[in-house]
């Protein structure tokens, strides 16, 4: 491809800060910080925003001649170039300046026939290899030939006296004729690129149907062929030594030379491609230049283990876009040490030098430090315990209450909720334990079709734990206030499930309300202590609540109003719709901030039995608006009222709400809004655990939660709590018990020995035998069950294994050993244990026995040191020796 039209560019191999642009000559450009002061822009231009490219010097001896350019791979001679030209000579050349010892500066390579060089490349490796491609066939020549430089070129001239001179060719002392290698013969190579990894390997695009691998120890047929258009272009990966790619005329394709038939990605482009460059610093990032194009296509293709599968590596796509505007791209060059780092020409000869940076990957450990990636940098933000902040994340609370043992207090639920200091998740233990008892009181009971351990309100009221299936039925009562001068009565509506329900609730006073209001007024719950008193129709007693309340703090307000105004306005409570009175409560109830106290005035001057504001006030807990639901609403607005509770509860992921759905299908639905909002699975794997065995365990939620919580646990290494977790599932739900997963199986049949004991197979052979006075016989298992081979025996006692260890030696005195009490068979002794280095082993209580004095293996002439390849063990058997 001519470039005589356009620029092209390189970066040095030698000196980072050095670069070449060529076209119709050759200049010379070093980089400079433009703060370094020294910089001359009349000799230049700015290619960033802080550097500046110094004009070094021009080469103009082959100035409008040249093809491709190769720039020497090593550091002497300085700026060794080589330059195909259109006639096919190779030459070398430099920026004028002295110290050539070589004599490389000024050598002419020359073919046999005069022919376009469409590339040349130097050999990475072996440096003093060149390699031109040929364009234009010749029955006679060669389309490649590869030069040695440090060739003499009189010797050369007279050991090819039959070689043709090439036209135009005069008398130069320093041309060189004859080739180190010749590959192509009648043939026209379009590219050329010489492996990183291997010297003696040249990939090759020729003939513009073939790609074709060469070793030069065989130079005489290629190693491996494929056949496509994509012959142009040439570049081979160096940081993989089998991958490569080349183009057509508007497609890229991928190679892997290990399996060579067929490329493993092809890209359509929607120009014609100009130019393909690996990335030296970065792996599998691909440079795609297309043809009047403003951006540089970049690919970055993914590793993947290679198989015989038709399998394409992903591929990620995205442009870099050089210069402002929609400036063609005439070329561009990655800096080969630089990390990621472009050099661009414009066609106009405009130069720019950006860095393309990578996508950041932002990871969090599970101890809460923050880690990311950029490039090759793998960089660490902060570690969780160093910032206050990170003491509210979710993880740093999970763990800490995995340690606390949150969750698996099974005595007393409520223990769990009050270790956490939430009070959110403290109402849901609380309710947890409260629907326990119960059930275990026998105060709820489910004899419906629908099997629910933990039910919850909806349920309660839906009749779903009836075996009818009804829902309410109450019966109307007319209920006397307390504490007025007059008489007044309000409708109150009873029933079992409503007494279940109000039990659920906390407010299971049977007779106690005053017991139940004073431990409110103890904790400093006085405004709902005064409600729930006002709401059992005792307004007396809510009066002398919030006066004894206000005298208790003097300071004590809400907003504006102490507490004393407003027991002074509920003192004047007045049936009269139409009074001053409730026009001024009305005004008062706006003005006040606690919610009890709202819902107090809105109780007092609500009309027709309409109970919205109260039943509204979403500041009051659920359990107390559920509560005086209950008391207040018919059948028929109860139930409407629980379920528009349950559906706002449900999308809002209050854990409130688990009071109202239970450990239903609509619990779960809620505790998965809870976990999306805080990812608490921690949470939501122990409270569902609750509800096991039944449908719940059955949702796929449910087990991706206790996974994610195992899962946790297992990063964390907290391997107690991970199985204290596990037996706690089992406890719950028997079906979810693990199968066995480790066994001892025969060394012959491959069978477990364990699991075929238990069978009780008839092919077991059963031997009695003692082991003294007073200890019973017991049953000798010599061979496995399944194959009946003899199973290995004890290194020590020469007993086979999987029967009762004997006695260890030299431990027991005979007296001893005659008492029963004082010798016992532990099930532990007559485990199997094994070096799993040298495979010898025996019954634990003699292997225990012997390591403490031995550090060798106890088998004669296995000089393995068992002992010495267990850190624990020897921590272990050290401490045992001292004490």
């Amino acid at each position: 491809m001519s470039i005589s039209n356009r620029f092209e560019i390189l970066w040095s191999p030698v000196h980072p800060d050095r670069f070449l642009t060529f076209g119709t000559d050759l200049t010379l450009y070093r980089v400079q910080k433009i703060s370094e002061g020294n910089v001359s822009k009349s000799q230049g231009q700015t290619i960033a925003d802080d550097m500046f490219a110094n004009l070094m010097s021009v080469n103009t001896e082959n100035q409008y001649n040249m093809k491709c350019v190769a720039w020497y791979p090593k550091p002497e001679p300085e700026n060794l170039l080589a330059v195909g030209l259109n006639h096919g000579r190779v030459v070398l050349t430099s920026f004028g300046q002295d110290g050539d010892p070589q004599g490389l500066i000024g050598k002419v390579f020359v073919p046999k026939h005069g022919r376009t060089c469409n590339s040349l490349v130097w050999n990475p490796i072996n440096s003093n290899l060149l390699a031109a491609g040929f364009g234009e066939k010749s029955r006679t020549d060669y389309s490649i030939l590869i030069w040695d430089i440090n060739s003499t070129p009189t010797a050369d001239l007279s050991s090819t006296p039959e070689r043709g001179r090439p036209m135009g060719f005069s008398e130069n002392p320093s041309s060189v004729t004859k080739p180190f290698v010749e590959l192509g013969l009648s043939e026209t190579t379009t590219s050329l690129a010489w492996s990183y990894h291997d010297p003696n390997t040249l990939i090759t695009g020729m003939n513009n149907k073939y790609l074709r691998v060469f070793d030069l120890r065989d130079p005489s047929r290629p190693t491996k062929v494929a056949v496509t258009k994509a012959v142009y272009g040439l570049t081979a990966d160096q940081h993989s030594a089998d991958r490569l790619a080349s183009f057509s005329e508007g497609q890229v394709t991928i190679w892997d030379l290990r399996n060579f038939e067929k490329p493993i990605v092809t890209v359509n482009e929607s120009r014609p491609v100009n130019r393909l460059s690996w990335c030296p610093t970065r792996l599998g990032l691909l440079g795609v230049l297309c043809r009047d194009s403003p951006v540089v296509n970049l690919y970055d293709v993914q590793h993947t283990t290679f198989s015989g599968e038709d399998v394409e590596p992903p591929i990620i796509e995205r442009t870099v876009q050089p210069f402002l505007g929609n400036h063609v791209v005439s070329s561009f060059a990655w800096h080969p040490t630089h990390e990621n780092r472009m050099l661009s020409v414009s066609v106009g000869g405009s130069i720019k030098d950006i860095t393309v940076f990578e996508r950041i990957a932002l990871a969090w450990s599970p101890n809460a430090s923050v880690t990311w990636s950029c490039g090759k940098k793998l960089l660490q933000g902060f570690h969780g315990t160093d910032v206050k902040t990170v003491d509210d994340d979710i993880s740093i609370k999970i763990k800490q209450r995995a340690k606390a043992g949150y969750g698996l207090n099974v005595e007393s639920l409520s223990e769990n909720g009050e270790m956490t200091g939430d009070r959110k998740l403290a109402t849901l233990w609380s309710w947890l334990n409260e629907v326990k008892l119960l059930r275990e009181n026998g105060k709820i009971r489910n004899t419906g079709k629908k099997i629910i351990k933990l039910p919850g309100v909806k349920s309660m009221i839906n009749g779903d734990l009836n075996s009818s299936g009804q829902s309410l039925k109450s019966e109307v009562r007319t209920v006397s206030w307390e504490g007025l001068d007059w008489p007044l009565e309000s409708l109150v509506y009873k029933s079992e499930d409503r007494t279940r329900v109000l039990h659920l609730c906390g407010w299971n006073f049977d007779n106690d309300l005053e017991g139940f209001l004073t431990e409110l007024e103890e904790n400093g719950e006085c405004e709902r202590a005064a409600a729930i008193a006002l709401f059992n129709l005792k307004l007396r007693k809510t009066i002398d609540i919030l006066n004894r309340s206000a005298n208790s703090t003097n300071d004590r307000k809400d907003g504006d109003l102490n507490l004393n105004v407003v027991a002074m306005a509920l003192s004047g409570y007045t049936d009269d719709k139409n009074t001053l009175w409730r026009e001024m409560c009305s005004t008062l109830c706006l003005q006040l901030t606690n919610p009890y106290l709202r819902a107090m005035f809105a109780f007092l001057t609500s009309e027709n039995d309409r109970y919205e504001l109260v039943l509204s006030e979403s500041g009051m807990k659920v359990e107390d608006r559920v509560s005086f639901a209950c008391l207040f609403l018919s059948d028929e607005q109860l139930c409407e009222y629980i379920d528009a509770l349950t559906k706002e509860m449900i999308r809002d992921g209050n854990l409130e709400g688990m009071l109202l759905t239970g450990l239903t299908q609509d619990g779960v639905d809620l505790m998965a809004k809870y976990v999306d909002m805080s990812g608490d699975v921690q949470t939501a794997s122990l409270v569902m655990i609750q509800a096991l065995p039944g449908d719940v365990s059955k949702d796929e939620r449910v087990q991706y939660w206790m996974d994610c919580y195992r899962s946790l646990l297992d990063r964390w290494r907290l391997w107690h709590e991970r199985a204290k977790f596990d037996i706690y599932h089992s406890q719950c739900d028997s079906t979810s018990k693990p199968s066995q997963q480790v066994f001892i199986s025969c060394n012959f049949c491959g069978k477990s020995i364990a699991s075929n004991m238990l069978t009780g197979s008839s092919r077991v052979r059963v031997m009695p035998m003692s082991f003294g006075a007073g200890i019973s016989n017991k049953s000798k298992i010599s061979s496995c069950p399944g194959c009946r081979k003899p199973l290995p025996r004890c290194a020590l006692c020469l007993i086979n294994m999987g029967t009762p260890s004997a006695p260890p030696v030299n431990t027991k005195t005979r007296e001893e050993m005659q008492e029963p009490a004082s010798y016992k068979r532990s099930q532990f002794n007559n485990w199997f244990t094994w070096c799993q280095t040298c495979r010898h082993g025996g019954h634990s209580v003699h292997m225990t026995q012997w390591f403490k004095k031995h550090r060798e293996c106890p088998v004669t002439n296995c000089t393995c040191k068992c002992m010495t390849l267990d850190g624990v063990s020897t921590v272990t058997s050290t401490k045992k020796t001292d004490s």
